[in-house]
């Protein structure tokens, strides 16, 4: 599966030639009538992309775009940070920028967010030497900030509701002796299951170390790795409150967080392409008491249409820069594809697994 990665050192002039742009333009309507195929109705997705481009001022657009640039750049700088200290003099900032803003682009593209998993295989391909264990292991380090974010996130909603702790935990207090069964007895079945599984544990970091090393030097990490990513996702609240402000909807921290802690839960349980009306149905749920259920069903679909089409193009900008248009897709179709067997083999080796359980209880019961 893998591909050598295209170079782009000193690249020789070459004329314009009409015969490339007729195999682009090929290449594009076959993708449309594969999408036609597949219950994607672009006629009908370029016609809201349309009208939303021309109910909303001009300016709101280039805002959101431009944020959207920013946040994607900044985060696949944390990525080219972490690479780089695992794989000293083998990554190039313009490849990390071109393969993460194609992950970006297909992740508004595809269900279970299978641009992640075809991100990590494109660095496995265009890394000299990097092993999926160690991408994988580059992937835990650069999820701690979003980690780190999203806890703060569900924190801070949770401390302003008033009274929430008393409505959700009520049985905290009401039920003392079972709280604790459950919290003791609960860190004691995690501790078994952690011991049962500590030596896969072990092996799996030998061999995931490799991508971590940033993690050695601390103040790299904050500075290269976190701070980056921090500063994207206040890039990414500026989109939210570019596109509320487009449609009159009152913008406040209070709200842009209502919306973060929804739209994490729609990508956690969406399995439509790009969270398609899952992330709608949360952000309507999100502005209730802030806007009509109308102007919020306007603005998520506004925003998602935009920066989806906006990833689209931007990613196919920087495929096509780093590697040039056959190089580009050959490595997006490739990793694609990898993505969707390595998604398969998981879920059969999990089937396996829960195979020789029942076949293991049904012998003991004999």
């Amino acid at each position: 599966m893998s591909i050598a990665a295209p170079t782009v050192d000193s690249p020789p002039a070459r004329r314009f030639r009409w015969r490339h742009v007729l195999v682009g333009a090929a290449v594009v309507v076959v993708m449309g009538a594969a999408a036609q195929l597949l219950g994607w109705n672009l006629t009908a997705w370029f016609s809201d992309l349309w009208d939303t481009m021309t109910e909303i001022s001009f300016g709101y657009l280039v805002a959101g775009v431009a944020l959207k640039t920013v946040q994607t750049s900044l985060t696949a700088f944390a990525w080219y940070s972490i690479l780089r200290f695992a794989y000293p003099d083998r990554v190039r900032w313009l490849h990390i920028l071109a393969c993460y803003a194609a992950s970006v682009a297909l992740n508004g593209l595809l269900p279970a967010n299978l641009g992640t998993l075809a991100l990590l295989l494109m660095f496995t391909t265009i890394i000299a030497g990097a092993t999926f264990a160690a991408i994988l292991g580059a992937y835990a380090v650069q999820k701690i900030f979003f980690t780190v974010i999203g806890a703060f996130t569900y924190l801070y909603l949770f401390l302003s509701v008033g009274g929430s702790f008393d409505i959700k935990f009520a049985f905290v207090h009401e039920h003392p002796w079972a709280t604790a069964i459950l919290v003791f007895g609960g860190g004691y079945l995690v501790f078994l299951l952690m011991r049962r599984l500590w030596a896969k544990v072990v092996v799996w970091w030998e061999d995931a170390k490799e991508g971590g090393a940033i993690l050695g030097e601390p103040r790299a990490f904050m500075l290269r790795v976190f701070l980056p990513s921090l500063l994207g996702w206040i890039a990414s609240l500026g989109v939210m409150a570019v596109f509320l402000s487009a449609y009159d909807i009152p913008v406040s921290f209070h709200t842009l967080m209502r919306l973060c802690g929804g739209n994490s839960i729609a990508n956690v349980t969406s399995a439509t392409p790009g969270g398609a009306g899952v992330n709608q149905a949360f952000n309507v749920a999100s502005l209730k008491g802030v806007a009509s259920p109308q102007d919020a069903t306007a603005y998520s679909v506004a925003q998602q249409l935009v920066t989806t089409a906006w990833n689209i193009i931007f990613a196919m900008i920087m495929l096509v820069w780093a590697f040039g248009w056959s190089g580009g897709k050959e490595l997006v179709g490739d990793s694609y594809e990898g993505a969707k067997a390595k998604a398969t083999e998981q879920k059969a080796a999990r089937d396996e697994r829960k195979a020789a359980k029942r076949k293991a209880r049904a012998a003991e019961a004999s």
